[in-house]
């Protein structure tokens, strides 16, 4: 296919003769596709094959390039070696970055740079990070949950502030981006919670990086526009309630992260006040008031003010009492969703928690005997009625079972990091988060696609890896909270 936009397939095999022979492979089986329920047959065509005689040992290189501004001439001139070398420079250069020892973490420093990539404009090109392979591109959840362990624990810095800054630019309405056009680079607002990981990454980089004058220059503009647009209102109906907490959607929106929706039916429906929403928008404020704290007294006292307010409603009205855990969402009409989730964590494990610590410890505890398991935290409780423990079948039979009982290997992160605070990061308390980490760490190196971490787990033993093989926020906060387990 020679049309505009499309890629030839350019092959150079030196000391090696094409034989033609084109045959039909007919009813070839994709099993993993036949398991997803979606097509798994296919018919496969071969123009001939390549043959070569060896007389003695020797090296042949077959190269293969999809793209139309590659010639054969072009491959004539690379060579094995150099490409080889190449890549082993790049990674020294992750390494030293990196700054660890540890061969844990540098392996997750080697699976975290597969990531980070640029997007390409007409006028720049920019890095961002890429959720997940072989399926997602840079949505703006992901980017900023992923940010911290993929580029600040790292010490990619520069791609953080093109990350953060490229995101910036592009708010409206005081929403974040969730994800861009690959083709218009048109920007979609499809989430409640993006916009608020935003403030959490940005004020990460600043503690991190020190770099008052681009943080100032090009983040908080957008961190105060996401508060002011919360507080009075934006998109989908978010605004802050009469008590200061968030609220946001309908029955017709999936705005968090738990966003499953098939055929018309949305099988986490949130809409309302979610808990994690939440912790989030109080972390908001706090840094707010933090950051104002030297520079801009009445500032901060502002946001102070805001901060205590949220947190007096957010103990309020999600703890639950009797239940000895948090709230998961509290609808428009004010019935309450006690389903244990994994969502609660978040009030813990962020840097500032609205909770009291010992309510802070049965928020950890519970979640421990309900949701962990070696590989993440389930999505749902196994004895909930509406528990699925495999994700399999159909795209309708999965998206069903995504965020109903589903592992999520990322969520391990905020686990970790919470027991770590309400055990005052103490010797024991590491020596345990090591076990909670060792499964995954082990997955990295010798199961799924080796090297790095898959994105789901079924909620049933064995744990069969699902969903994206490679998935950024997976590996992201593993090594985040790896390097804080090891330090």
């Amino acid at each position: 296919n020679n049309s505009p936009g499309s890629c030839e397939l350019l092959l150079n095999c030196n000391a090696m003769d094409f034989e033609e022979d084109r045959q039909w492979w007919y009813n070839f089986i994709y099993r993993v596709d036949k398991q997803r329920g979606q097509d798994f047959v296919e018919d496969l065509w071969t123009p001939g094959l390549y043959k070569c005689n060896i007389a003695s040992p020797q090296k042949i290189v077959f190269w293969a390039h999809a793209g139309k501004n590659c010639s054969p001439d072009m491959l004539d001139e690379l060579d094995i070696g150099t490409v080889c070398n190449q890549l082993q420079r790049h990674q020294n250069l992750v390494a030293a970055g990196a700054k660890t020892t540890n061969p844990k973490v540098m392996t997750l420093c080697l699976a975290a740079d597969q990531f980070v990539c640029k997007r390409q404009t007409e006028n720049s090109s920019r890095s961002t990070i890429l959720a997940g392979f072989p399926w997602f591109v840079d949505w703006g959840r992901d980017a900023f949950i992923s940010l911290p362990g993929l580029l600040l624990s790292t010490g990619k810095y520069d791609e953080a502030r093109s990350v953060l800054t490229t995101f910036a630019a592009a708010i409206d309405e005081g929403m974040i981006p969730n994800r861009f056009d690959d083709v218009s680079h048109t920007a979609y607002f499809n989430s409640i919670d993006a916009s608020l990981w935003f403030v959490h990454a940005a004020f990460q980089y600043l503690e991190v990086v020190g770099d008052i004058e681009g943080f100032e220059q090009h983040m908080l503009g957008a961190i105060l526009s996401i508060v002011e647009s919360y507080q009075s209102g934006t998109r989908f109906h978010i605004k802050a309630d009469t008590d200061g907490l968030i609220t946001g959607g309908n029955g017709d929106t999936q705005l968090t992260w738990m966003d499953a929706k098939h055929s018309g039916i949305a099988f986490t429906p949130r809409s309302g006040k979610t808990v994690e929403v939440n912790a989030l928008w109080y972390n908001s404020l706090c840094y707010l008031a933090k950051y104002y704290a030297t520079c801009d007294i009445g500032k901060s006292k502002h946001f102070d003010s805001l901060a205590d307010k949220v947190a007096e409603s957010f103990c309020s009205l999600f703890w639950n009492e009797s239940k000895g855990y948090l709230n998961d969402c509290i609808a428009a009409d004010g019935s309450v969703d006690c389903t244990i989730r994994p969502n609660q964590i978040f009030a813990v494990s962020l840097p500032f928690s609205p909770l009291p610590l010992e309510h802070q410890k049965k928020v950890v505890a519970n979640i421990e005997k309900n949701l962990l398991t070696p590989f993440g935290l389930r999505t749902l409780n196994k004895h909930d009625n509406r528990y699925k423990g495999k994700y399999i079948g159909s795209q309708h039979h999965r998206d069903g079972a995504y965020h109903q009982g589903t592992v999520w290997a990322y969520l391990l992160g905020a686990f970790v990091e919470a027991y770590l605070k309400v055990n005052d990061y103490n010797r024991y308390s590491k020596l345990k988060a090591v076990d909670f980490l060792e499964p995954l760490l082990e997955h990295l190196t010798n199961d799924g696609c080796l090297g790095s971490i898959s994105e789901i787990f079924d909620g049933d033993a064995p744990f069969t890896p699902r969903g994206c093989f490679a998935q950024a926020w997976s590996v992201a906060e593993i090594l985040r909270v790896t390097r804080l387990v090891y330090s």
